[in-house]
């Protein structure tokens, strides 16, 4: 089995910390770099320190970061994809679990793991994620996959940093996608990585990420999306995270952008514009 571990990154200060992320030569793993650059960056000259025979790196123009995880999809050659971001390290070990997790699984198509180092809680038990514990979520860098279960899946380029109006919530629609499209999707309490800056782990609730929140729950809960906002709206209030009558116009703006243009799985229904 083979595992490729796709990074994404964008500039000239993104590709330098790639160069300084641990990324152990292991048998059977190779790294996909993905490299967003502006017009004026695309000359920009690949760091000495990744000229490696288990390591590739892949200029692309534009914006926003699930376009880039596309981009290195795309690129990969592996029996399965591991995502993750510029500012991780990763041990032989944790790259093995990786591996071992889908060779004990034979029917599993998408895995979440944990990551040490941000503070996030994680269930201390393994469970599918159809069925998710509340308060429980997936990031990124936690999802694993086998390349061809997901030969007809992408993340959905209109959510996530740098999208023009939802910017978070690309692994949500993602996961949720695999399961409309009856993929097995599993948590399992592994740690597969570490995040080496200091971070609390809580994403600020901007416009666009709570226009994000809004559209997710137009596609996940549409019966009970508007209910499920207010919700949101009132508790994210109580903690002190956001004004509410600011974050229930936000959402609600949200909920409408993803009933227009998105269908029941997360799917474009038409394209919205930039």
């Amino acid at each position: 089995m083979t595992l490729d571990v796709l990074i994404c990154t964008c500039g000239r200060d993104g590709i330098e910390r790639v160069a300084q992320m641990k990324l152990p030569q292991t048998d059977g793993v190779a790294y996909i770099v993905s490299w967003q650059l502006t017009d004026d960056e695309f000359d920009a000259d690949v760091p000495q320190a990744l000229a490696r025979h288990d390591l590739k790196v892949y200029k692309m123009n534009g914006r926003g970061l699930s376009r880039n995880r596309n981009n290195a999809i795309s690129h990969s050659t592996a029996d399965i994809c591991l995502i993750a971001d510029d500012d991780l390290d990763y041990t032989d070990d944790q790259l093995a679990a990786v591996m071992t997790t889908f060779e004990q699984n034979e029917h599993l198509d998408v895995a979440a793991f944990r990551f040490s180092g941000s503070g996030k809680v994680y269930p201390a038990h393994e469970f599918d994620l159809a069925q998710m514990p509340k308060g429980y979520y997936v990031s990124s860098v936690e999802i694993a996959f086998r390349r061809q279960s997901v030969s007809e899946l992408r993340f959905n380029e209109w959510f996530g940093l740098g999208a023009p109006v939802l910017h978070s919530g690309e692994e949500s629609v993602f996961v949720y996608q695999a399961l409309c499209h009856g993929l097995k999707c599993r948590y399992f309490p592994i740690t597969i990585t570490h995040h080496g800056a200091t971070t609390t782990g809580v994403r600020s609730l901007t416009p666009g990420v709570l226009m994000a929140q809004g559209a997710y729950l137009s596609i996940v809960h549409r019966a009970t999306a508007l209910m499920r906002i207010f919700l949101f709206a009132w508790r994210s209030w109580r903690l002190g995270r956001v004004k509410l009558f600011p974050a229930v116009r936000h959402l609600v703006k949200g909920y409408i952008y993803g009933k227009r243009y998105f269908n029941t799985d997360g799917s474009i229904k038409c394209q919205p514009p930039r």
